[in-house]
């Protein structure tokens, strides 16, 4: 019984620990957004798959990193490769990121996943895509 009890504390545990995580990160609003080309050091990330911008479009200013390879390219590539392959200067650890998606839910994703990484400036555009085309009066998909 006993094991069975720190099994389950130990998921709660974790459950309140990935909450606490999410409440960290900030929402970005549309106007942040609208404003990224006067603040070219700070790097939008949008995480949906090469398919999905090719339908929609992109946030200008935002670079591609489908979210599989979120992990991957903030952790593993150096500077000259990050910077050949999606044509911006890898981001520091203290460096603004915003992810974007289609709707949040992915970039939510994207955001959790640089600050498990050690990003501390970590924003998610809540409104994506969605928001962005609907206020720009864009297609949406």
């Amino acid at each position: 019984m006993k094991f069975f009890t720190t099994i389950f504390v130990f998921l709660v545990g974790a459950v309140l620990i990935n909450k606490i995580q999410m409440s960290e990160i900030e929402i970005a609003t549309y106007e942040e957004i609208k404003d990224l080309p006067n603040h070219p050091e700070k790097l939008l990330i949008d995480v949906r798959e090469p398919h999905e911008l090719e339908s929609t479009g992109k946030i200008p200013t935002s670079i591609n990193i489908p979210l599989s390879k979120v992990k991957d390219a903030l952790s593993n590539l150096d500077e000259n490769d990050f910077k050949n392959t999606y044509g911006r200067t890898k981001p520091t650890k203290e460096d603004e990121i915003i992810f974007s998606c289609l709707l949040g839910g992915r970039a939510q994703k994207g955001a959790e996943a640089a600050v498990d990484l050690g990003y501390k400036n970590v924003k998610n555009y809540k409104g994506s895509w969605t928001e962005y085309a609907q206020k720009e009066g864009l297609k949406v998909e």
